[in-house]
């Protein structure tokens, strides 16, 4: 049993500190009246019982008014110091006014009154500051814990916070840091020393005898952070990293929390800056209605939105499972919110109707879609039921209840569309832009972006899976890439685009560089500590029906123009015959009632006549974005 057992064994800790700072006080108060005795060699040194009682009681209410119990040794600090001198010298003032008052100070010089204080602090602070030390330093009366040596990678302000938790920490062992600030060269943060650059990490981590490598860069960008996990794969060691800022603000991660690099601290990029006084006053107070709300989309769509203040939030989604974990979530993090969480299908009149009716929205966030690109491709009715149909009738319920704002999340795979998927949601759009010319009241806007990570259904969750299992992971083709976006990211930027748009605009995002898929599978083998190729293999299996090899965020006619934010391009819209589509969806209703595919297969080719439907032997081509200056950013 260690000592400190023993003595949480006989006393409960709170009072030990009670009674060794009490202690401390009367030693104080003999010592103080002892020095001043002994230098004036003069008269005898006498403490009263009631002189030692009053100082004891006021010494005692004053360290309960300043708080000083509600620290912890283990935790000792320069505020603690603090607090400590503060109470001793508030506590000698008293202490002499209550004993002028028991008895006009009688046997009691007054210089003792300053000694007092400076003894009792010095008493109080060195025995917190030596248990903090010994605590830190893990001494152990019986036997000393393992520890791991680990090196920072970064001495900034998130590597200085990292090392203060790690002195705590008797898990590990701090052996250095590396940073490329020149100057911190040399320097010590925290007591520990910068060895070198962040390119000097493969060598110095070998003769440190580090064990892992903790990366404390929370807001690197995305080439920075593949610079350091490279630089920390070369050494060999295992290593974690702190999470993003973005995370911690939105409540997805601790502060100091270690966690394995993931491939969205890779991928991810520079953090967005939104408007946020304009999106807040967009949405609060308002009665929002977000569909296909217990997806990977609508879901965040959720959680961003019930931040903002809005009067009320309903979620329409299929998914009774999916419905009740987004209502459970979002109920235990906003208890304030008036939520409506109600089953139902887009397509579904009288449910669209009805959930329109009882939330009043006011903004229509529609993100219920099919998505996945090959299961779609033999399934037309399916995919024109749900992404075309149940679209339009969304729309113009929305428009009929009254609602100012419909925001169509899309896809970037509905330019030049090669998929049943893609043209479904290109039609979709098309049906949009028509009801903001029968509904001028409301503003129809969409919102178009790339693959979303970790979202149901992707590649990265996939790749995971298989590199669990061993392997091995399956590339369409070698040279196929993609673009990827956070879910955070997008969910944000549709906000963005939602109070930003004005009606008939077609937005995308700014998807920065496109990734090669088989580098993306690369990189996930090696974050989960095995080689590519030698642990796990990487095979292709072609491209799978309705695939290209790239995707296009912006056809050939619709030039695009900057808008005033950076992240968000305006694309001009086609013109469409709205007569040509009416008679193409109604065709396409009576066609989905017989159950037809042959016919809505000629839908698509007649509202979409360059649509290839299986393009997976013909390799895609990527379109040049060609800027174009419209005028102002809008």
């Amino acid at each position: 049993m260690r000592l400190s057992e023993l003595r949480l064994g006989l006393l409960p800790p709170r009072a030990a500190v009670v009674m060794h700072d009490l202690g401390m006080v009367a030693l104080a108060w003999w010592l103080a009246k002892l020095l001043r005795y002994q230098l004036a060699h003069a008269g005898s040194m006498h403490i009263g019982v009631r002189e030692l009682a009053m100082v004891l009681a006021v010494q005692g209410a004053v360290f309960a008014w300043t708080g000083l119990y509600r620290g912890l040794w283990r935790f000792a600090s320069v505020p603690d110091l603090w607090n400590i001198a503060r109470a001793c010298a508030l506590g000698a003032v008293l202490v002499g006014v209550a004993l002028f008052l028991l008895d006009r100070l009688a046997g009691v010089p007054r210089s003792v009154l300053f000694l007092y204080p400076l003894i009792l602090a010095f008493a109080l602070g060195v025995p917190r500051l030596l248990y903090r030390y010994w605590k830190d330093s893990r001494l152990e009366l019986f036997g000393q814990q393992p520890l791991t040596r680990v090196m920072v990678v970064g001495a900034g302000r998130a590597g200085d916070a990292l090392l203060r938790d790690l002195r705590r920490d008797a898990r590990y062992r701090v052996v250095g840091c590396v940073d490329d600030a020149p100057q911190l060269r040399g320097a010590r943060v925290q007591g520990v020393p910068v060895l070198g650059t962040l390119e000097q990490l493969p060598e110095i981590a070998q003769a440190s005898g580090a064990q892992m490598l903790l990366i404390a860069m929370p807001s690197a960008n995305a080439a920075q952070m593949r610079r350091a996990v490279a630089l920390c794969e070369r050494s060999g060691l295992p290593f974690r990293t702190l999470p993003r800022l973005e995370d911690v603000v939105s409540g997805r991660a601790q502060r100091n929390e270690l966690k394995p690099v993931s491939i969205e601290d890779l991928l991810g990029r520079d953090a967005i800056d939104l408007d946020w006084e304009r999106v807040r006053a967009g949405f609060a107070g308002r009665h929002v209605l977000v569909s296909g709300g217990g997806g990977s989309i609508g879901s965040e769509l959720c959680r961003q939105v019930a931040r903002l203040g809005v009067a009320s939030l309903t979620i329409l989604e299929v998914s009774e499972f999916n419905l009740y974990r987004i209502a459970s979530e979002l109920q235990s993090a906003f208890p304030d919110l008036l939520l409506r969480p109600l089953l139902g299908d887009c397509g579904d009149p009288a449910a669209v109707r009805n959930a329109l009716t009882v939330s009043h929205a006011q903004v229509v966030l529609h993100a219920a879609a099919y998505k996945h690109v090959p299961l779609l491709q033999n399934q037309t009715r399916q995919a024109l039921r749900n992404n075309v149909l149940a679209t339009r009738t969304l729309a113009q319920a929305a428009g009929a209840a009254g609602a100012t704002s419909f925001v169509l999340v899309s896809t970037d795979k509905a330019v030049n569309p090669s998929s049943v998927m893609g043209a479904s949601k290109r039609i979709a759009e098309m049906a949009c832009l028509a009801e903001a010319q029968r509904a001028p009241a409301c503003d129809f806007v969409t919102v178009r972006f790339g693959n979303v990570l970790d979202s149901a259904g992707s590649v990265v969750p996939l790749f995971r899976e298989q590199i669990a299992r061993g392997g091995p992971v399956t590339v369409t083709h070698p040279e196929v890439t993609r673009y990827f976006m956070t879910i955070p990211e997008a969910s944000q930027l549709i906000l963005q685009a939602a109070v930003q748009g004005r009606s008939g605009d077609i937005f995308a995002l700014d998807m920065g560089e496109p990734v090669r898929i088989h580098d993306l599978a690369e990189q996930m083998i090696r974050l989960s500590g095995k080689q590519p190729g030698r642990d796990i293999a990487i095979v292709y299996s072609g491209l799978r029906p309705g695939e290209k090899l790239f995707e296009e965020l912006f056809h050939p006619r619709e030039n695009y123009a900057p808008t005033a934010h950076p992240k968000l391009f305006l694309a001009a819209p086609r013109a469409i015959s709205r007569e040509l589509l009416d008679a193409q969806l109604a065709r396409a209703a009576e066609a989905v009632a017989a159950f037809d595919e042959t016919a809505l297969e000629s839908v698509l080719q007649a509202l979409l006549p360059s649509f290839i439907p299986n393009p997976a032997a013909t390799a895609g081509t990527v379109l040049p974005f060609a800027r174009v200056d419209n005028g102002d950013p809008a």
